[in-house]
């Protein structure tokens, strides 16, 4: 059973399609197994060996995920988002302890001169006009050094470091093993059928574990093949898909939503292509989205849930004939999934609890944190387990239905609100397109209930009407006692609606 990424892209035929992009010529396995072998020896010839970090600070392409399969073949990647400001870079710079940063030929930016402050090597990655998508080389700013040994990674060695969002604390660092990656993309690969006639459309940031895992990871494990787009853009969604031919693509419900909103001017391009799947993940799907996705494009709808910790996923929905359930994160799929409560012990079937995990590809724990690797993992059943953060609880059937993350359930004077809950049924008004519910301070009650709503082109409502549309199906301390209507709801740097700050933001509270 593959262990590491080398043994991930060793079985597969030298001509089979592996790495392209729209209107780019494809590099196959043959070419990718060679700029695997070239970046290890360009990297050795830099120092750079199994385990040394690698920052890489790149566009979304299939550059980024080249550069991304080949350096974690050989050292430990970081990928870091290219909108990062410079303090951001510089505090991720120095909390990776990066030896090297991967960047652009002609990048002179933030991510260039934060390298320079924490003496990390510079490569610049170099591609010829014509060549194979993704296909490039590197060549360093720096003097001459030692040479590492260019030796392939191995099964405990780290692949790939990422931090956590750090929405509510300091990021953490999440070292992810060869094995992990190896595990996760195998997971990913039974759960969607993937083979070699297969082909995924990329949209999602390459920074971030959704991408690099679902999308490209789990494909070349598969001997299928990846086209990356040069980030999401529903304008050129359709364009994308007529010239790359997929079979699936995978994304956040932000973006599908976006898509939707698209597709009757794309009708015809609709009619012609192929997706034998959609994928959604890395936040709840509505179930009126995954409706109306299916409805569109005429082929089921799988959504899964992951995690960075987990290297990414935990739960999926199952393809046909299998049953798919709204509202679901599927069944396990990979990791065994159990519901816990807050002494280390497992709820009974139907019970709420938090969302924990154990598996090969959950990480081995966070680094340097001991207070973190305490409070997240446990030992019970003779197994080690992980706690997600997620609320949640299982059906008679396995199916997991997560009731929000516990840092976001709304806490009004005692009563515990599920935002995911107000969500759903917002999102039944005929007016309302997006919705997220959130706690916004309350100076009696600690939090109030709140959402923020876009409304559907063409449609209208006011506060007062979609408070009144959700009081008939909520109990009243569930009704949201602010509704603000916007043009667009402030996203993460993946697409993901945030809850936690919104209100701040919003200028909402008492």
């Amino acid at each position: 059973m593959p262990q590491t990424i080398d043994a991930l892209l060793a079985p597969h035929a030298a001509s089979a399609p592996a790495i392209g992009a729209p209107d780019r010529t494809w590099l196959d396995f043959a070419g990718l197994r060679e700029l695997v072998a070239e970046t290890r020896s360009s990297l050795a010839a830099n120092g750079i060996g199994r385990n040394d970090r690698v920052a890489i600070v790149l566009p979304n392409g299939p550059e980024m995920a080249a550069a991304f399969v080949a350096v974690a073949a050989s050292a430990t990647t970081a990928p870091l988002n290219p909108a990062y400001r410079a303090e951001e870079l510089d505090f991720y710079l120095s909390d990776l302890g990066a030896k090297a940063l991967i960047v652009g030929r002609d990048e002179a930016g933030p991510a260039v001169a934060a390298a320079e402050r924490h003496g990390c090597r510079i490569l610049r990655l170099e591609s010829d006009a014509g060549a194979p998508a993704g296909r490039f080389r590197l060549a360093s700013d720096g003097a001459k050094v030692k040479a590492a040994s260019p030796a392939a990674a191995g099964a405990d060695d780290v692949a790939l470091v990422l931090h956590t969002s750090g929405t509510t604390s300091r990021p953490k660092i999440v070292p992810l093993l060869q094995r992990n990656l190896a595990a996760s993309a195998r997971h990913i690969g039974q759960t969607l059928a993937l083979g070699p006639a297969d082909r995924c459309l990329n949209i999602m940031p390459l920074f971030h574990i959704h991408g690099l895992i679902a999308a490209v990871t789990s494909s070349l494990a598969a001997g299928a093949s990846v086209a990356c787009s040069p980030g999401f853009n529903a304008l050129r969604f359709f364009a994308w898909l007529e010239d790359v031919d997929p079979t699936w693509y995978t994304a956040v419900p932000t973006m599908h939503q976006a898509i939707l909103t698209r597709a009757d001017r794309n009708k015809d391009i609709i009619a012609r292509i192929r997706l034998r799947f959609i994928r959604s993940s890395s936040a709840s799907l509505p179930p009126q989205v995954m409706a109306a996705l299916e409805e569109t494009f005429g082929c089921p709808v799988i959504e899964s849930y992951g995690m960075t910790e987990a290297t990414h996923q935990m739960a999926s929905n199952p393809l046909p004939p299998a049953p798919r359930k709204p509202g679901s994160v599927g069944i396990a799929a990979g990791p065994e999934v159990r519901i816990a409560n807050a002494a280390n012990g497992f709820v009974a079937e139907g019970g709420i609890g938090e969302v924990v995990i154990s598996g090969p590809n959950v990480t081995p724990g966070y680094e340097a944190n001991e207070a973190a690797n305490a409070a997240n993992f446990f030992q019970a059943e003779g197994k080690r387990w992980f706690r997600t953060g997620d609320q949640g609880l299982m059906d008679e059937a396995g199916y997991l239905r997560l009731t929000g993350r516990l840092k976001e359930i709304i806490n009004r004077g005692g009563e515990k609100v599920s935002p995911l809950e107000v969500d759903e049924v917002l999102m039944d008004h005929p007016a309302v397109q997006q919705v997220v519910t959130f706690a916004m301070p309350h100076a009696k009650l600690g939090e109030d209930v709140a959402a923020a709503v876009v409304l559907r082109e063409g449609k209208s409502a006011d506060e007062r009407s979609i408070r009144d549309f959700a009081a008939t199906r909520l109990a009243d301390f569930k009704v949201p006692r602010r509704v603000v209507i916007l043009d667009e709801i402030p996203k993460g740097a993946t697409g993901k609606l945030q809850r936690i700050g919104l209100a701040q933001k919003l200028g909402l509270g008492t």
